[in-house]
C-alpha cells in the first residue's frame, strides 16, 4: 500500500506555526487576556483543520485500501486503529 502524501497540509501548519509563535510574543509583551484567547482558539482552529484533512485522507486511502484487500488481519488492524482515533477524538 501506498502511504498518502500530506504535504497539502505544511500551509496550513505553518500558519499554526505562525500564530504559536505570536501567541509566544503576546505573552512576552503581556498582552491582554481576551487577545491572547482570540488567539488560541485561531491556532487551535488551524491544528484542527489539518487533523480533520488527514483523518479523512487516512480513511478515503489507508483504511479503505485495508478494507478492499484480502488480507483479513490488516483489515482488522487498521479498522482498531480508526476506532481508537476516533476515541482520541472524544476528548
Amino acid at each position: 500500500m501506498k502511504h498518502p502524501s500530506h504535504k497539502a497540509q505544511l500551509p496550513r501548519l505553518r500558519r499554526a506555526h505562525g500564530q504559536v509563535a505570536g501567541l509566544i510574543r503576546m505573552i512576552e509583551e503581556d498582552r491582554y487576556c481576551a487577545d491572547i484567547l482570540t488567539q488560541l482558539r485561531a491556532a487551535k482552529s488551524a491544528l484542527k483543520a489539518v487533523e480533520q484533512a488527514i483523518l479523512k485522507t487516512h480513511v478515503e486511502h489507508c483504511v479503505t485500501d485495508a478494507i478492499r484487500s484480502e488480507d483479513v488481519s490488516d483489515r482488522e488492524v487498521k479498522l482498531h486503529e480508526l476506532f481508537e482515533i476516533l476515541k482520541r477524538f472524544q476528548d
